[in-house]
């Protein structure tokens, strides 16, 4: 707030004051007036704008289920809240396991399709996506285990509050046995890098240590990952089991260890093509002009086409693509699906791919707004 003086020159009223300003101009005579601020008057606050990550909509659709819990289970002492404008960053990866028994036509095209999405509906910056593909020339940028390691480490690195994350993975995935029991099913989900072979596959266990427990206050991260087995490959609590209709509960993925799986106030959000004893297709059979993975070709159109409402509708858009291109195929786009090529294990009777939904904390799917 300013106290003015009346005109210096001819003492007429004084125009009304822009805000900071300590001149003003008379409109009668043109002479300048000196205003004095009043010391009594402090200057407003900053406006803040932000949306709290931890609330949510509690209207609910009719025929669901309302499922928008207070979470016990987040162990972080509550902190800030996220900026309104954050980093944004995003690791990529594309293994076609080329000139192996492996290979796969499909990755390298999900990875050059999901990066343009980033880019041009995300807007994410070109220069804050690491894009791992065997056609890189830096060795350095292909997916091998060391640098996925090295990539998903910078992914999280330094994040603060407002900032939104991307780790997206088109490759092979499997399961080995689990040795310390945090797996409900017996098994850890894996992914498998370039060199897998010599190397080793990365276990959830240890994209959960890496990527997810550290995850702060007002930091978002979404996983999308298009491999065999990825139901639970990022080992969060929670997975929403969704059935045909729509209906869906949250299944508790906790482990009876009693180890925290979870964030460190952060949400995380994972899209996967298959649940953990599914297989997954790299098939042209969706775009009907080359080969993708079935899950990231769907994920991408259900935001084309408007469905990226709400992390339920999305869900529900993915799987209804999938299953509407199954059925018009007559099942042809089983001939595509990737074998079980570590267990030697085939199919010879149908296979049903269902994306799976997977979080850090229970919400409700069709209330919560999805955005990257």
């Amino acid at each position: 707030m300013y106290k003015s003086l009346n005109c210096s020159n001819c003492s007429g009223p004084d125009q009304q004051l822009p805000p900071g300003a300590n001149l003003t101009c008379c409109a009668i005579c043109q002479g300048a007036t000196t205003v004095v601020a009043d010391p009594s008057a402090a200057p407003p606050p900053p406006a803040l704008s932000y949306s709290s990550s931890s609330q949510y909509d509690h209207v609910h659709p009719p025929n669901h289920p309302s499922l928008v819990v207070p979470s016990p289970y987040n162990h972080a002492p509550p902190g800030p809240p996220p900026a309104v404008h954050g980093t944004k960053r995003a690791v990529i990866c594309g293994v076609s396991y080329k000139n192996t028994k492996n290979e796969l036509e499909g990755s390298i095209n999900d990875v050059i399709c999901m990066k343009f999405l980033l880019v041009k509906r995300f807007n994410f910056p070109e220069s804050s996506i690491i894009m791992l593909t065997e056609e890189e020339t830096d060795p350095c940028r292909r997916p091998t285990k060391s640098n996925m390691r090295l990539a998903l480490s910078w992914l999280v690195q330094g994040c603060q509050p407002g900032d939104s994350l991307v780790f997206h993975f088109s490759g092979h995935g499997s399961q080995k046995k689990d040795y310390d029991g945090d797996e409900l099913d017996g098994y850890d989900e894996t992914l498998c890098p370039t060199d897998f072979e010599t190397q080793g596959m990365i276990v959830d266990d240890e994209i959960n240590a890496v990527i997810v427990k550290p995850l702060p206050h007002g930091v978002k991260l979404h996983a999308i990952i298009d491999a065999c087995h990825s139901g639970t490959v990022l080992d969060l609590p929670f997975l929403c089991r969704m059935d045909r209709n729509g209906k869906y509960v949250w299944e508790d993925h906790r482990p009876r260890t009693g180890e925290w799986k979870g964030t460190s106030g952060g949400e995380v959000f994972s899209f996967s093509s298959c649940d953990d004893d599914q297989t997954a297709a790299d098939t042209p059979a969706l775009s009907k002009i080359t080969s993708t993975g079935a899950m990231t070709y769907s994920f991408i159109l259900a935001i084309e086409r408007g469905h990226a409402t709400t992390y339920g509708s999305m869900l529900n858009a993915m799987r209804s693509t999938i299953r509407d291109t199954t059925n018009e195929l007559g099942g042809g786009i089983l001939t595509s699906l990737i074998s079980m090529f570590l267990t030697g294990r085939t199919y010879g009777g149908e296979i049903t791919q269902e994306p799976q939904l997977t979080a850090s904390e229970q919400f409700d799917v069709y209330s919560k707004p999805f955005s990257l």
